[in-house]
């Protein structure tokens, strides 16, 4: 799988209590799923796969990592690179094709399980072709949330590749040197998942998972903050940075497919 998600250490505080978190809820049905098409798997190159979230009608937030092949240490083509929103048992709400890509400028690819890496681990998709879906529709983001906070993550895996599960409710462990920890369950396959608040009318997405790690024997997500790195992100791309798409005659038109729920 073409997925970054290690084990990492890193000097924390004490831990807090965290709330009771809840189990893993599949998302396989549309009534299951409704508010979640927005979520949508990332296929990478052929060789494995990430969680993306739209933001807009053009933009999928993800991890930095997934965009990198882990043979050579290169950034893969844009146009081996496609989000299928909302996918769930072989179909997708919507799916397109990447024109161009922007990672965080300080993500370093190859500087190992590093802070630096984790905490600036986020990137940006620009889509060929816009979705405009009334039944996919982009999240707000928000500031990351406070230490003991309540969140959530919707994320597709090696397990369930398929469809998505929903961990309505998980633990802010910590927050140290831009990084949050998370009691959050992920696996491989979830890099790039979008971790929400539930603080408001709808679910606003507050981080990203970068990795799964261990802390003092428990099992945890890390995730990167949103605020100041997404700004950085959304600049990168007005200003005409990041990758473009190598696309031509041979390459597959994933950008015009539809399918209903």
């Amino acid at each position: 799988m073409h997925n970054w998600i290690a084990a990492f250490a890193i000097s924390l505080l004490p831990l807090t209590a965290q709330a009771q978190d809840t189990g893993l809820k599949r998302l396989e049905t549309t009534d299951a799923g409704r508010e979640w098409m927005a979520v949508g798997r990332l296929d990478i190159d052929g060789t494995g796969f990430c969680t993306g979230a739209l933001i807009s009608p053009t933009l999928v937030l993800t991890a930095a990592h997934c965009l990198f092949d882990k043979v050579t240490n290169q950034r893969i083509d844009p146009a081996r690179i496609e989000f299928l929103a909302g996918w769930r048992l072989g179909h997708a709400l919507a799916y397109r094709a990447a024109q161009r890509t922007v990672v965080h400028p300080s993500y370093e690819y190859g500087d190992g399980s590093s802070v630096t890496r984790v905490r600036h681990d986020i990137a940006l998709i620009e889509l060929r072709q816009p979705i405009r879906n009334t039944s996919v529709i982009p999240f707000e983001t928000g500031d990351r949330p406070t230490r003991g906070e309540e969140v959530g993550v919707v994320s597709y895996a090696h397990d369930r590749a398929e469809a998505p599960s929903l961990q309505e409710v998980c633990s802010v462990m910590a927050r140290q040197a831009g990084i949050l920890v998370m009691s959050c369950n992920v696996d491989f396959g979830a890099s790039g998942a979008p971790i929400f608040s539930f603080d408001g009318e709808r679910p606003r997405i507050v981080s990203v998972v970068a990795a799964k790690a261990e802390m003092h024997g428990q099992r945890v997500a890390l995730g990167t903050a949103l605020e100041q790195s997404l700004e950085l992100l959304q600049a990168e791309l007005s200003q005409g940075r990041g990758m473009n798409a190598s696309f031509n005659k041979g390459t597959k038109n994933l950008g015009a497919k539809f399918l209903k729920p």
